[in-house]
């Protein structure tokens, strides 16, 4: 059964300086290893100027709950995590299998 690690990144305190970081943090979370794809969104505004829920996701699709573990496991995640971590914002991860 895939396995997909969402994160989900909160709104960032200076959205510039991320949007800036962000391509840098994409090609560290592309290296990590076993992933089947990898799909990355950013939240849509709301329309009445709220804050959104969320700033972006990324979703990493793996062969099996064991490929993702391994994944977390290996030092580019330790370098994704500290990126990820020192742009301004917070997140949250969450392993789900998918249903198809």
């Amino acid at each position: 059964m895939q396995t997909k690690i969402t994160v989900i990144i909160n709104n960032p305190t200076d959205p510039e300086a991320f949007e800036r970081d962000f391509p840098e943090l994409l090609t560290i979370a592309k290296s990590l290893p076993g992933q089947l794809r990898l799909e990355s969104a950013k939240v849509w505004p709301k329309e009445d100027g709220t804050p959104t829920p969320a700033y972006r996701t990324l979703d990493f699709y793996f062969e099996s709950y064991d490929a993702a573990s391994q994944a977390v496991s290996v030092p580019q995640a330790g370098q994704f995590f500290q990126k990820l971590g020192g742009m301004g914002g917070t997140f949250m991860g969450l392993f789900s299998e998918v249903e198809q």
